[in-house]
């Protein structure tokens, strides 16, 4: 078994197409919980963070999740 590969949050962030702001609001509202720390730095599983991406967006793809 591999070891997943840890991101800060903001590569995750860059990642996921989001900002890093939005996976600070993920941590806060225990959509994402962070795998690690590194020094004072929050680590995350990028699959954790599509995760929550996509649970963000509502659970489809290319679907915003905003109201028009």
């Amino acid at each position: 078994m591999t070891t997943p590969t840890l991101l800060t949050g903001a590569l995750a962030a860059t990642e996921a197409g989001v900002s890093p702001a939005t996976i600070r609001k993920w941590v806060q509202l225990g959509r994402l919980s962070p795998a690690g720390k590194q020094g004072r730095a929050q680590l995350f599983r990028l699959e954790d963070v599509f995760a929550a991406e996509r649970d963000a967006r509502g659970g489809r793809p290319g679907v915003s999740g905003r109201s028009a």
